[in-house]
């Protein structure tokens, strides 16, 4: 595949769109010379973002290990906060705020298009934790929720958007939100000036 062809999917979550960000999230995207490619705002239900969410024992493990992180590093007990130590069983639950998360309000789907779309995507956006996002970043700028309050509130972290993390994620992800005839191939003016 060609470098300028790669696609990666993008989800502006419920908080982003209650927030007016729609626009600005867009144009950060457009500015760096990515396109977007697909759009479309859904309500999506409980099935298509259980559907959306991996749940293989590694991934939700993983969730489990960061949440038990987070009540480590804020001197949270997590018998106490949780009820166990289990990453499987917190993760399991962590999971269950993000679906409960990304069906309380309208999303905005999009696939966005060009050099390095993934992981120049993710550096627009920041890393997952707005806490350790930097300034100028979608979530450095626009977010203010941490794990610690997330967690003691038992719910998932609001910030603001999902992007794909690897090509293979991208794939699965934009054949899951998307069909064949919902993108679209064109060419951006400054392409032949950037590229």
């Amino acid at each position: 595949m060609n470098p300028k062809e790669e696609k990666t999917l993008v989800l502006i979550k419920p908080d982003g769109i209650k927030r007016g960000l729609i626009g600005e999230i867009i144009h950060r995207f457009e500015q760096r010379g990515l396109k977007v490619i697909a759009l479309k705002m859904v309500r999506a239900n409980e099935n298509q973002v259980d559907e959306h969410y991996p749940k293989d024992e590694k991934w939700i493990k993983r969730l489990g290990e960061k949440t038990l992180a987070s009540y480590e590093k804020y001197g949270y007990d997590p018998i106490k906060e949780m009820g166990t130590n289990d990453p499987e069983k917190i993760g399991l639950e962590v999971r269950k705020w993000l679906i409960n998360y990304m069906i309380s309000g309208p999303l905005i789907k999009m696939v966005v298009q060009g050099i390095h779309a993934i992981d120049m995507v993710r550096k627009i956006v920041g890393p997952t934790l707005p806490v350790n996002a930097e300034m100028g970043t979608i979530r450095g700028d626009f977010s203010v929720d941490s794990p610690d309050a997330a967690n003691r509130e038992k719910r998932a972290i609001h910030n603001i958007v999902h992007a794909s993390e690897t090509p293979e994620e991208a794939e699965h992800e934009i054949i899951f939100w998307f069909s064949p005839e919902e993108i679209y191939e064109y060419k951006r003016a400054e392409e032949d000036m950037m590229f």
